[in-house]
């Protein structure tokens, strides 16, 4: 291996290590959104619940595999000047391009520095791309047909996603080399996984029984509020090796936040259990005053990400302060929901409600902090020559809209018009288990409550009076 010395020194193998373990934490997060939501959802539903995630995601890990990253790399070509640089981006890093195929020892380190450590970036992303499609699984669970989700899994992981990433993240992207600063991916992943959801949930219309009593008795129900519990700690264990893996690790130099920000590991780490803490707290107050329990679960989540843009340049009090108002936030987010009959109790509420208000929230928290740029870059890559504002944050949240809530909508009204977006009410009242799987080891719920096993049990035509 002729740069195997330069590419292969054991300060690079250290990274190595640190950066595997955070792209493998992911996959643990996916695994605990998918207890999270085989708790919440019906018994009926739960094979189907686990099938549809787990291959969503790795239908938008794979795009991301096969071309996306290419289009997050496409900032670095910029600002080095390479010419055509999206083009060379995607040639070089989709699955059968040079930076891909060939091992870091035999790369030129002039043309890709650290290369191991940069492939390995590209398994972070392609996990990422897998959190963002559990993200959006969940909120069209019980009611969406897999097709147009395994497609929208396949443009989100090719395309969408790893755009909003090169608009948000990362220390040369466009709006981060102005002054948007998110640090644990909250803009392209959060923000972005949140507004998806909510043009595909407005368009898929609630569960049968949500708002209105269904004539056939069926409504929404958890079947395991413990599976909840289970999920969440999950997510508290594998979220801090994520958090510390969104930064450089400078040899002799210490680490930096992904935008290039003053930072440290211990810092980050601090504030990760402090948001932890003061979600979890304003949490369980909601969850006692209202008696709805999933609020005492969902709590710390909320905290973790209205503070996750400003981890890396945050103080842990004012981090705890401004994590107790997650859960608040998403409480009012889930209940503006409810009075537009959006059925959407999870995502919506804790990750684009508290993801929109903590960008918004670092602005000016982090008023004036130095940002963005490269090291050796000069001129408008210089690094630190940006500073966060407010200003930045909110074009920072209005392009992430656009780029997952027109595609989306775009997406839903092409099956409705074609195949169809949704499943059909008698296979909603059976279940999926049953209509794709032909398992139908719990039945449906009739109208007395006890469980039917065959839909012309039930009489479709009756109708039940509205819910008051």
């Amino acid at each position: 291996m002729p740069f195997g010395k330069e590419q292969l020194g054991s300060e690079v193998l250290l990274q190595d290590i640190v950066y595997t373990v955070g792209t493998v934490a992911v996959i643990l997060i996916v695994l605990g959104l998918g207890l999270i939501d085989t708790g919440l959802v019906r018994r009926k539903n739960t094979l189907d619940t686990w099938i549809q995630k787990i291959v969503a995601a790795l239908i938008a890990g794979g795009a991301t595999l096969l071309v996306g990253y290419g289009i997050w790399s496409w900032q670095f070509n910029q600002a080095f000047g390479v010419p055509n640089p999206l083009w060379e981006a995607l040639k070089k890093w989709w699955i059968g391009g040079a930076f891909q195929t060939e091992v870091a020892g035999k790369i030129d380190p002039k043309a890709l520095p650290e290369a191991d450590v940069q492939q390995i970036f590209v398994v972070y992303f392609v996990t990422f791309s897998m959190a963002i499609l559990a993200l959006i699984h969940s909120g069209a669970m019980e009611r969406m047909k897999p097709k147009p989700l395994y497609v929208m899994a396949a443009l989100v992981g090719a395309v969408f996603a790893p755009l909003a990433g090169y608009f948000c993240w990362g220390p040369v992207s466009p709006l981060t080399n102005n002054g948007t600063h998110d640090f644990d991916g909250v803009f392209s992943l959060y923000i972005f996984a949140g507004a998806w959801v909510l043009v595909l949930s407005w368009r898929l219309k609630p569960r049968l029984g949500t708002f209105t009593n269904h004539r056939s008795g069926t409504a929404p129900a958890a079947q395991n509020l413990g599976s909840v519990g289970a999920g969440l700690l999950l997510i508290m264990f594998a979220l801090p090796l994520v958090v510390l893996s969104s930064g450089y690790i400078v040899p002799g130099g210490g680490f930096y936040g992904i935008s290039f920000t003053d930072s440290g590991w211990g810092i980050v780490l601090i504030n990760v259990f402090a948001s932890y803490v003061g979600g979890g707290i304003s949490g369980a107050i909601i969850a006692y005053r209202r008696r709805q329990a999933q609020w005492a679960f969902l709590g710390p989540i909320g905290g973790a990400v209205i503070c996750g843009t400003m981890y890396d340049i945050g103080k842990p009090w004012y981090i705890l302060l401004i994590s107790t108002l997650g859960p608040i936030v998403a409480l009012l987010t889930a209940s503006l929901l409810q009075r537009a009959r959006i059925d959407e109790p999870k995502v919506v509420p804790l990750a684009l409600g508290p993801g929109i208000v903590g960008a918004l929230i670092c602005g000016f928290v982090g008023w004036g902090t130095r940002t963005g740029g490269y090291p050796g870059l000069t001129g408008k890559y210089a690094l630190q020559h940006a500073t966060i504002t407010p200003g930045w944050q909110l074009i920072g949240v209005l392009v992430v809209l656009a780029t997952a809530m027109i595609p989306c909508f775009l997406i839903c009204l092409f099956f409705e018009r074609t195949s169809g977006l949704r499943v059909s009410e008698e296979e909603e009242i059976i279940g999926m288990d049953q209509t794709y799987w032909g398992i139908d080891n719990f039945g449906v719920e009739s109208l007395e409550g006890a469980p039917v096993s065959d839909l012309s049990q039930i009489d479709l035509r009756r109708s039940a009076p509205e819910a008051s």
